[in-house]
């Protein structure tokens, strides 16, 4: 291995030595460790140090870094204090989760490190979203992000390639070639000779780096960074590497020849590094001693601080209060002034609005700059707002709503609109298991808004007409709104939008430019988890939200003789069960009508939590009506079967007569 030190003073080599040091000894620590059963898992970064150290060591304290879980030299070189580490690693209350997640599946925004999920992908869509919101800032700041051989085949990594490659963020994507994911070798995950030629086919640079050579990190990335400075752009950078130990210390490598692991063993990094500062006269022998004396030291120390830490004692409200960050609703009453307008023209106002009072608001969807969007609700922001607020995105709803969540870290508030709710399946994983758990996990607020048009009745077929809320109600982290008048609509989006936490907000299409309403002309706020009470009466509760609110006031009007209390939820997640409980209590029967098909729709738990809460109170089972339980379908006649609006009357008179 040939070092090259450049123009790296004295000091500054020793800097890199004991920074890459620091890591190994933990390393060797844990080993001991986890043989004594005192750490539950442990994933080893023996011979990739320096990699994580010489990333971070060019970064500033001030740019953010998104390592894995095997690179304990990001951490270390950010000057983590060893026993929160340690406490992490044990699971205890001083740690970054409070117990809630392993090893480094956590970030700090104090030490500006973005950690993993294990879904590895979305961190790369992060990314894009931290570089973005630097961009707009003009702060010359860099992004480093990592990620491995095996997760670039993943989806998530080539639309983060592509968006900061379109966009022209400066985000250092770095692949840790390691030779294995798992067990499976680099010829069974891609053909290509190396990954850095697939940065060839998004217009970016890409760069083969020896990931066992700190001098060869640091100077080249250290060059590439002053360049990307000055003219902002992504590169991707492959670090060939190995991994000297199993994907986890329980999983062995017995499956790698060992003459590989004889190969590979000659090119560590530390000890090669070692060796050079010794042969130039940098490092003496009794300096060395004296650094691997105190280090120990520092982890003996940081290790009995964190061992005296009690256990974790689990609290209900401690739990369930951390699901959501802590949000002050702001009241903002509504003007006198009204105008008379449409469901559509709601949403657009709320959003135009919300823009002029939030100058730190981005929105990013399919089309939606000079085009407007699919159904036009964003025409003209781009004269008004520019590009830099109003911006296309390629067809990538993974990266992008990742990018949200980045842009959420980095001090901005974020809105994707799905062209179409359908379409939200791409983009799935980053909401569920990205937005939704980040608070909980370690604190990290994710203040995106998804934009979710939908719904049937204009004949658009099973990928364009789902009502698909349930996929979400179920998934704490998230909130769900859905809102049926264009009053509600825009007042609920403006508090969506001034929450700090994910936020999915279902526009149905058919009511986009059918209904109207009298709405304040003015800025103003609604609360989300409180529904409205649209009718009142003491026959039966009907218990809806969005087309199927209509609906049912169609059949209410039709049939004047019926006195029902009609339940609007406008907010699915939280759910207002003090407003659906008080009506069943009074009236004693229930009917809960949706659009969505019957079976694990919400109207499921809203029955069983009645059934529950309100038991002694019924006169009568719990009815749900529902579409059926198929795919959307496209001619007329078969959407009209399908959707529940011809069978609602009929389940309501049966109920009646109960």
């Amino acid at each position: 291995m040939i070092f090259y030190r450049q123009n790296l003073t004295d000091a500054q080599l020793l800097d890199l030595y004991k920074k890459i040091l620091k890591p190994r000894l933990i390393e060797e620590k844990m080993l001991i460790l986890i043989r004594q059963g005192k750490v539950s898992k442990w994933f080893s970064g023996i011979g990739q140090e320096a990699i994580s150290v010489g990333v971070t060591s060019v970064l500033d304290e001030s740019e953010y870094v998104l390592p894995m879980h095997r690179n304990l030299g990001v951490f270390t070189t950010r000057n983590i204090p060893l026993h929160r580490l340690f406490s992490q690693w044990q699971g205890k209350a001083n740690g970054f989760t409070k117990g809630r997640d392993r090893s480094f599946h956590f970030g700090t925004q104090e030490y500006k490190i973005i950690g993993m999920i294990s879904h590895l992908g979305p961190q790369l869509g992060i990314a894009d979203g931290i570089a973005l919101a630097d961009k707009l800032q003009n702060n010359k700041k860099i992004t480093a992000v990592f990620t491995g051989e095996g997760a670039t085949s993943e989806g998530d990594f080539h639309e983060a390639l592509n968006i900061a490659a379109v966009w022209k963020l400066p985000v250092m994507f770095i692949i840790e070639n390691n030779g294995y994911g798992l067990s499976t070798p680099t010829n069974e995950q891609y053909s290509c000779e190396n990954l850095a030629d697939k940065g060839i086919g998004y217009g970016m640079e890409s760069y083969i780096i020896d990931g066992n050579n700190i001098l060869e990190v640091y100077n080249k990335l250290s060059q590439l960074k002053e360049d990307m400075q000055n003219n902002p752009h992504p590169v991707l950078l492959e670090f060939k590497t190995f991994r000297m130990r199993g994907h986890e210390e329980a999983s062995g490598t017995k499956y790698v020849p060992q003459e590989l692991m004889d190969e590979w063993a000659a090119k560590d990094p530390v000890t090669n590094y070692r060796d050079y500062l010794t042969k130039i006269g940098v490092l003496k022998t009794q300096y060395d001693e004296q650094l691997h004396a105190e280090i120990k030291q520092e982890i003996d120390e940081n290790l009995a601080i964190a061992n005296a830490e009690p256990e974790i004692v689990p609290t209900l409200s401690g739990e369930l209060d951390d699901v959501y960050k802590p949000f002050q609703y702001e009241e903002v009453s509504p003007s006198e002034e009204i105008k008379n307008v449409r469901f559509i023209d709601a949403i657009r106002n709320s959003l135009e609005q919300s823009m002029q009072r939030h100058r730190n608001l981005i929105i990013m969807g399919q089309d939606i700059a000079e085009y407007g969007g699919a159904f036009k609700i964003t025409d003209g922001f781009v004269e008004f707002f520019g590009k830099d607020r109003v911006r296309n995105t390629p067809i990538c709803e993974n990266a992008v709503v990742s990018a949200g969540m980045g842009l959420s870290i980095n001090g901005y508030k974020a809105i994707v609109e799905m062209q179409f709710a359908d379409f939200v399946s791409t983009g799935f994983n980053p909401i569920v298991n990205l937005l939704a758990k980040s608070h909980y996990r370690w604190g990290e607020k994710a203040d995106v808004v998804v934009r979710m048009p939908c719904g049937g009745g204009t004949q658009a077929g099973p990928f364009h007409s789902q009502t698909n809320e349930a996929w979400f109600t179920k998934t704490p982290g998230l909130k769900v709104v859905y809102p049926a008048f264009p009053y509600d609509a825009k007042g609920l989006l403006n508090s969506s939008i001034n929450d700090p936490n994910p936020v999915l907000f279902f526009e149905h299409k058919q009511l986009y430019r059918s209904v109207y309403q009298d709405v304040p002309v003015d800025y103003y706020t609604i609360p989300l988890g409180k529904a409205a009470l649209l009718k009142e009466g003491n026959q039966v509760t009907i218990i809806s939200f969005g087309a199927p609110v209509h609906w049912a006031l169609e059949t209410l009007a039709k049939n004047p003789e019926i006195e029902a209390d009609l339940i609007d939820l406008r907010t699915l997640q939280p759910l207002d069960t003090e407003t659906i409980f008080a009506s069943v209590k009074k009236t004693g029967k229930v009917i809960i009508y949706q659009e969505d098909t019957l079976f694990g729709g919400i109207a499921s738990d809203i029955s069983a939590l009645i059934m529950e809460e309100c038991f002694e109170y019924l006169d009568a089972p719990v009815k749900r009506v529902a579409s059926l339980d198929s795919p959307i379908p496209f001619t007329k006649a078969l959407e009209d079967q399908f959707l529940p609006k011809n069978r609602f009357e009929e389940v309501l008179f049966e109920l009646l007569k109960y």
